[in-house]
């Protein structure tokens, strides 16, 4: 990291115990949102003609997803960090709202205030992706300030809220919520009581958010807001630090994608490279940063661990297809050597956002499960057939509990973790997800297998899931056994 004084030796980075200690430290806060929340839906198909009607591509529906977007994004990432959060916004009395009202209050964690306004329209984006790619996004906003009455109405909100949280985060997207002089009035109730303040700024006039404890422009913000250049890193600082004593920010935080964040505050100036092994869609991650770095001073720590624990987080999502969230779990592993087997083993969100990239990269994936109570050379030779017919090969483990419901006492011989971990270490495998239920069937539904593999002691009409694959155009195929290696004998062999 760099200081503006000169010739100042460059600062040592944090040592990895200190951060994943802080990482940890981010579950036991509270959080404050403010600002536009946006109904992002993404509708995936497969394009495999042109209309007569217009050159345009014809999208076969495949599915659908709908998410909280905007300020629903930073608390979609709140939430996966495990930080309390508070939530207060605004949405038009349409379908938009109502879905986002159920989207919104149906996260753990969340307290929402979601208001509602006669007449408005909730702000939507609609994207349209075949084969990884996005073919267009049709958007539907509202920019028009919310109403005097309704604005008094979420200060009167926010001032409760303030008191039962330790930072607030302004998320301003442009959709009239943070609209006039209502971020001067957030800020100044916040400093009356000793509450920090974080701002995501939008537009030119920064001025609107004066006083802010940290506001976290991109370049493009930062040269609207001063007129000035940001080609360069000094050119960043010279405008960072024309911004920030303009208003009285207490930091500015500039976010550059690839080529990280540079901080600007009473101790000079510090580049935080970016910390991302790969980039594979960047939507999203400033909003990824945001919440961390919110959650990271409302765990008290000091800035420079802040802005780290927000850069790491950048560059988990930014890995991820589509706007993802970055877990608590992820930012550890992201600590932690890349070869490490134990990575493999992933809880099941995690795992469908690892299997859509892989599908995003035209990679077929397949899926098996079991026990896998007593690893036998059948069991392997299962696996490495599987992975011989796919690119990537996740495996589903039943749960300790499934399998005691299954098989009964003395089962399992060996604890799930221990099972999910000799699975791991296996070249073959490329994921392991443990699920609760007795049969994979809701797993295969999240993640979607192009391959459905089990061994050839099953008959291919009762290989559960099988519709289900081939229904989205997947195969279903058996792997033969080695004779004598069956779970059956195996138990029976050791017993003897």
């Amino acid at each position: 990291m760099n200081r503006i004084t000169p010739g100042d030796p460059p600062q040592p980075d944090q040592p990895d115990a200190d951060v994943a200690a802080a990482v940890r430290s981010l579950a036991n806060t509270t959080v404050l949102v403010i600002g536009d929340v946006i109904l992002d839906r993404y509708t995936y198909g497969e394009v495999e003609r042109i209309s007569h009607e217009a050159p345009v591509p014809i999208l076969s529906v495949t599915r659908e997803v709908a998410l909280p977007g905007g300020a629903g994004t930073v608390v979609r990432n709140l939430t996966a960090l495990g930080t309390a959060v508070a939530f207060i916004s605004v949405l038009g009395d349409d379908q938009a709202g109502a879905d986002l009202t159920g989207l919104v209050g149906g996260q753990l964690g969340v307290e929402p205030w979601l208001l509602v306004e006669g007449g408005r329209t909730t702000a939507m984006k609609s994207r349209f992706l075949a084969a990884g790619q996005q073919l267009f996004r049709a958007d539907r906003e509202d920019s028009q300030p919310v109403t005097s009455r309704l604005a008094e109405r979420m200060l009167r909100i926010a001032g409760d809220a303030m008191a039962a949280t330790t930072v607030t985060v302004l998320s301003d997207y442009g959709q009239g919520v943070l609209a006039g002089d209502v971020p001067a009035q957030l800020v100044a109730m916040a400093r009356d009581i000793g509450r920090k303040v974080i701002v995501d700024p939008r537009g030119a006039d920064h001025a609107r958010y004066a006083g802010a404890d940290i506001i976290m422009p991109n370049r493009r913000d930062l040269a609207a807001a001063t007129r000035m250049p940001v080609d360069s890193e000094a050119a960043i600082v010279a405008a960072a630090t024309r911004l920030r004593e303009a208003h009285s920010f207490g930091a500015v935080l500039v976010t550059q994608g690839n080529d990280g964040m540079t901080l600007v505050d009473d101790a000079g100036w510090r580049h935080f490279p970016a910390e991302a092994a790969e980039v594979y869609d960047v939507s999203g991650s400033g909003d990824t940063a945001l919440a961390t770095l919110a959650a990271a001073m409302a765990a008290r720590l000091d800035i420079d661990m802040a802005v780290r624990l927000a850069n790491l987080a950048a560059g988990v999502v930014v890995g991820k297809a589509g706007i993802a969230v970055a877990r608590q779990a992820e930012l550890l592993a992201a600590l932690t050597p890349q070869r490490s087997a134990l990575r493999k083993i992933v809880p099941r969100e995690e795992a469908a956002e690892q299997v859509e990239r892989w599908r995003r990269r035209g990679w077929r994936v397949g899926f098996t499960n079991g026990c896998f109570d007593l690893l036998h050379p059948g069991h392997v030779h299962l696996l490495e057939e599987a992975r011989s017919r796919c690119d990537r090969l996740v495996v589903g483990l039943n749960s300790d509990a499934s399998v005691g419901r299954l098989k009964g006492p003395p089962r399992p011989v060996q604890p799930e973790a221990a099972r999910a971990a000799v699975l791991a270490s296996l070249a073959s495998v490329d994921l392991v997800v443990v699920f609760q239920e007795d049969t994979p069937e809701a797993l295969i539904a999240e993640l979607r297998p192009d391959l459905l593999m089990k061994g050839a002691d099953y008959k291919l009409d009762e290989v559960i899931g099988a519709d289900l694959v081939r229904g989205w155009g997947g195969e279903v195929a058996l792997a033969d056994l080695l004779p004598g290696h069956s779970t059956t004998a195996t138990l029976a062999r050791i017993r003897a």
